[in-house]
């Protein structure tokens, strides 16, 4: 019986160092010579209005080139704002010159805009470190 629990508890903590070592895994992938960031995970604590805003940011040549949004809960009419007006506005530039930008946020959806902007400056910012 106790060499039974033993196992147990050997088999759990083995499970659960596992599954910590998993913890970035998908954050940064890189498919055809674009870096792909997803920030799901490294801006999990970012909130937006309604939620988690998290974002995939594609860098190629150390440039951005698109950022897209990912599933959120955020207002529909706001997060289409923030699709139009702000998801764009860091295409075409460094990776250095995008983390010194300070792009404005879009007018009624400050706080999802806000959460937005710090999306990608970790995105960023791990990219940097990591790649």
């Amino acid at each position: 019986m106790k060499k039974n629990m033993m196992m147990s508890a050997l088999a759990l903590c083995m499970a659960m160092v596992l599954m910590s070592a998993k913890g970035d895994e998908g954050t940064m992938t890189k498919e055809k010579g674009v870096y792909v960031i997803n920030t799901t995970q490294i801006a999990s604590d970012v909130k937006g209005y309604e939620g988690a805003t998290p974002l995939k940011i594609y860098i190629k040549s150390n440039k951005i080139e698109k950022i897209e949004g990912l599933n959120n809960n955020e207002t529909p009419k706001h997060w289409m704002k923030i699709k139009k007006l702000l998801l764009d506005k860091w295409n075409g530039l460094t990776v250095d010159k995008a983390l010194k930008t300070d792009v404005d946020v879009v007018t009624g959806a400050t706080i999802s805009s806000k959460a937005v902007k710090e999306n990608v400056k970790r995105g960023l910012e791990y990219y940097k470190k990591n790649k």
